[in-house]
């Protein structure tokens, strides 16, 4: 019968035949560590995506769309390729948006900035 060791320590495992891991612990730092870069990858976008999205939230107001430069948004530190999803209207202009917050290109350098009260459940 061949000895199985755990996968993150190498220690011997007793126990059942389909058994990777000796214990808890080992198995978490193992998956850890083999999470670890497609994590910290996903924690980085997602934090781009949040300043983005408060960038917008504090730029635009929730009763109405403003205009507002690119170079505004870029000097607060907006990242433009970054974003949650799009809304392309029926005249093919599309939103990007962060979350609630949305802009549109408008063209020399000027954006539209929008608030979907839709995409959240205010009570």
């Amino acid at each position: 019968m061949e000895q199985k060791e755990c996968l993150h320590c190498g220690k011997e495992l007793l126990g059942r035949a389909d058994k990777k891991f000796c214990d808890k612990q080992c198995r978490n730092d193992y998956n850890n560590t083999q999470n670890g870069l497609s994590n910290n990858y996903i924690r980085k976008v997602n934090r781009i995506i949040k300043k983005n999205r408060n960038i917008l939230g504090d730029l635009c107001p929730k009763d109405k769309s403003i205009k507002v430069t690119q170079k505004e948004l870029a000097k607060q530190g907006f990242s433009f390729e970054y974003f949650t999803n799009t809304y392309t209207t029926k005249a093919e202009k599309t939103y990007y948006f962060c979350y609630e917050y949305g802009y549109l290109d408008l063209g020399n350098k000027y954006y539209a900035l929008v608030y979907n009260k839709s995409y959240v459940n205010e009570e």
